[in-house]
């Protein structure tokens, strides 16, 4: 349900976006839903979808869901559910934004830039850390369980967050009074969205290794943080560079024109899955 109230908070898409969105759909077997021409793109196909579905495929190539989900959001839900081989075929798009698809006669490229959000148990019975002590997995349950997402997948997504179960007069009250709407959340995204495109002409998430080097500076105390994180948690290079990154999102967010130690301390925090069970 989470998942599916992030086009909420989104910024609609400009024409050259709907565009391309549009130019997607028209070659596929889903149409144009022209009552949401601006409206980003949500996809989120079962776990019992192949790597054709998922990536495009067939003997006259045609678009998957990850470029149907392009310039907006793939859900993939229970996703240590899905074939394994068909995660792995995510890592390239996640880094290059199109996949490519060869066949005997001819070659087709489709765009693929996309925002994925996962979901998953934190264990094979699904209550693990929750208060009532139901769960009685073993460590290393646990750790067979996570492993059928491979490290390299889970190094490309930059936050892994723990959502608690909701107590019963939560759900019973429903929301307190006061809450922000998504249209007040939203206007905090297109704003921060804006800084970035001011800055370096590109969202923060499209940034080089050379551009981060450039836009993400940190203070020597920042560079002793990361660097203890990196040690204890054994993050690789990708995972620097999205942590910084990351970082400078949460700065713009907070109106900040440096990346201060509680920015960066927020970005590492969200690196739970690197750490062990």
């Amino acid at each position: 349900m989470l998942a599916s109230r992030l086009p909420t908070i989104l910024p609609i898409l400009t024409e050259q976006q709907a565009q391309e969105t549009a130019a997607i759909a028209s070659v596929s077997d889903h149409g144009i839903d022209l009552a949401n021409w601006l409206k980003p793109p949500f996809r989120a196909p079962h776990h019992t979808a192949s790597a054709a579905a998922l990536v495009g495929g067939g003997s006259n190539p045609k678009p998957g869901e990850i470029s149907l989900a392009h310039n907006g959001t793939l859900f993939l839900d229970e996703l240590p559910e899905f074939d394994r081989k068909v995660l792995e075929v995510l890592r390239e798009p996640l880094e290059t934004g199109h996949i490519t698809i060869s066949r005997a006669t001819r070659q087709a490229d489709f765009p693929a830039r996309f925002q994925l959000i996962a979901a998953m148990n934190p264990c094979p019975c699904g209550y693990l850390g929750d208060a009532s002590g139901r769960c009685h997995c073993s460590s290393e349950q646990v750790l067979r369980y996570r492993a059928r997402v491979s490290g390299p997948l889970l190094d490309r997504i930059d936050m892994h967050l723990e959502v608690p179960r909701v107590p019963h007069d939560v759900l019973r009250k429903g929301s307190p009074q006061g809450e922000e709407a998504s249209a007040a959340i939203r206007d905090r995204v297109v704003a921060a969205r804006g800084i970035a495109a001011a800055r370096s002409g590109k969202p923060n998430s499209a940034l080089s290794a050379k551009e981060v080097k450039l836009f993400c500076d940190l203070t020597e105390q920042g560079h002793k943080l990361l660097e203890q994180a990196m040690d204890k948690f054994g993050l690789s290079h990708r995972a620097y560079h999205r942590i910084l990154k990351l970082a400078r999102t949460i700065a713009d967010l907070a109106g900040s024109e440096h990346i201060a130690v509680n920015h960066l301390s927020e970005a590492i925090g969200y690196r739970k899955l690197d750490r062990r069970v």
